[in-house]
């Protein structure tokens, strides 16, 4: 099954590549300068930097991100993210996010 691109906010494309109701991976591309707005949701994310750098902030505490890191994000944790080189997350949620579909 093919997903549709959509175009959360200005300089952030997000693609679901597979799902089923207990997991889903998304991709999430930016641009240098998109923010991923604080928030924070009932899944357990797990977020793996593809490409790009970028600065997370969990529960308070800043993460910086690069090619080849992850970062495991609590179910309930308030978090975000600023683009500081343009690149791709990979982001698992466990169970699916139904509101991306």
């Amino acid at each position: 099954m093919s997903y549709p691109i959509a175009y959360p906010d200005e300089g952030i494309a997000r693609q679901v590549l597979t799902e089923n109701e207990q997991m889903m991976l998304v991709s999430v591309r930016f641009e240098a300068g998109a923010e991923g707005a604080l928030h924070s949701h009932p899944h357990v994310q797990a977020t793996y930097c593809n490409s790009g750098e970028f600065r997370f902030v969990l529960d308070g505490a800043e993460h910086v991100l690069r090619a080849g890191d992850s970062l495991m994000i609590p179910s309930g944790a308030e978090h975000g993210c600023v683009c500081v080189e343009a690149g791709e997350l990979l982001d698992c949620f466990t169970p699916r996010r139904d509101d991306f579909l």
